[in-house]
C-alpha cells in the first residue's frame, strides 16, 4: 500500500441509509454500519475528513453543520462535468454485475423479495454511523470535489454500498474521481454489490471488487487503514 497522510485523505461513505427496500440488503448494511463506524472514527481522530454522502437525503441534513461545510466550500473548476457516470465500454470490460441497474432485490432467493415500483425508503444515512463535528454531508458531486480542494486532500477512500452501482457510479464515486485524476481507492471490506447472479452474493461482490481493482482503481481494507481485522459479513469465507 502506498504511504498516505491521515490528515490529507477523505473517507467517502456512500448511501449507508437507514433503509433499503431489499431485506437482504438492508440486512447487510445494518452488519457493516458498526465496524464502518469504528473505522470512520478512528480515521477522523487521525485528522482525515469524514464526508457522509447517503444520495437522496440533503432535506434531512439541512442547516446542520456538515451540510454548511459542504455548501460554503469555495468553488473549484472541474475539467469534466459531473453526472451519473455508466459504465464505460472505452474503460472497462463487460460485467453483468456491473452493467445491470434493473434488478428489484438482492436476496439469494428464486423469489425477488421487493419490487423496483414505489418511492425510495431511504430518508437518512444509518444512525449507526456517526456525523461529528468535523464532518461534511453532501451528495453533489461539485460540493464534494470542492472540499477535496478546500482541505488539500491527495487520497479518497470510497467505502459503503453498494459497489456496482452507487460506489461506482455517483457523481462522486469511483469513476467520476478517475476522470478528475483524482486519486482513488475502494475499501473493498467496507462494501457489498447489489445483484441476483446464480453464484451467491460472495462470489458476485468478488467479482465487482476484481473488476473495480483491474479496471478502475486499487483497493485496501479497513486494517490496513486502522489495524485490527477486516471487517467480513456473517457467512462470508476467504481470506
Amino acid at each position: 500500500m502506498r504511504q498516505w497522510q491521515p490528515d490529507r485523505t477523505a473517507a467517502i461513505i456512500c448511501d449507508m441509509w437507514d433503509r433499503i427496500q431489499c431485506r437482504s440488503a438492508a440486512g447487510r448494511v445494518a452488519e457493516l454500519a458498526p465496524h464502518m463506524n469504528k473505522v470512520v472514527g478512528t480515521l477522523r481522530a487521525a485528522g482525515s475528513l469524514i464526508i457522509h454522502a447517503p444520495s437522496m437525503c440533503m432535506d434531512f441534513y439541512e442547516d446542520t453543520p456538515g451540510r454548511r461545510r459542504a455548501v460554503t466550500a469555495p468553488t473549484h473548476a472541474s475539467p469534466v462535468p459531473f453526472d451519473w457516470q455508466d459504465w464505460n465500454p472505452d474503460h472497462e470490460a463487460p460485467l453483468s454485475l456491473v452493467t445491470s441497474y434493473d434488478e428489484p432485490c438482492s436476496c439469494d432467493t428464486a423469489t425477488p423479495c421487493c419490487s423496483l415500483d414505489g418511492p425510495h425508503p431511504w430518508t437518512q444515512q444509518t444512525p449507526e454511523i456517526e456525523i461529528a463535528e468535523p464532518d461534511a454531508i453532501s451528495d453533489d458531486g461539485q460540493e464534494i470535489f470542492n472540499l477535496l480542494n478546500q482541505y488539500a486532500i491527495d487520497l479518497m477512500v470510497l467505502m459503503g454500498v453498494h459497489a456496482n452501482r452507487c460506489v461506482l457510479g455517483r457523481p462522486f464515486g469511483i469513476r467520476q474521481l478517475v476522470y478528475l485524476e483524482q486519486p482513488v481507492i475502494l475499501c473493498r471490506d467496507l462494501t457489498d454489490s447489489y445483484h441476483r447472479e446464480s453464484g451467491g452474493q460472495w462470489a458476485g461482490n468478488a467479482q465487482v471488487i476484481e473488476h473495480i481493482e483491474r479496471h478502475w482503481c486499487a483497493t485496501v481494507t479497513s486494517d490496513q487503514l486502522i489495524g485490527g481485522q477486516p471487517f467480513r459479513f456473517n457467512g462470508e469465507s476467504g481470506a
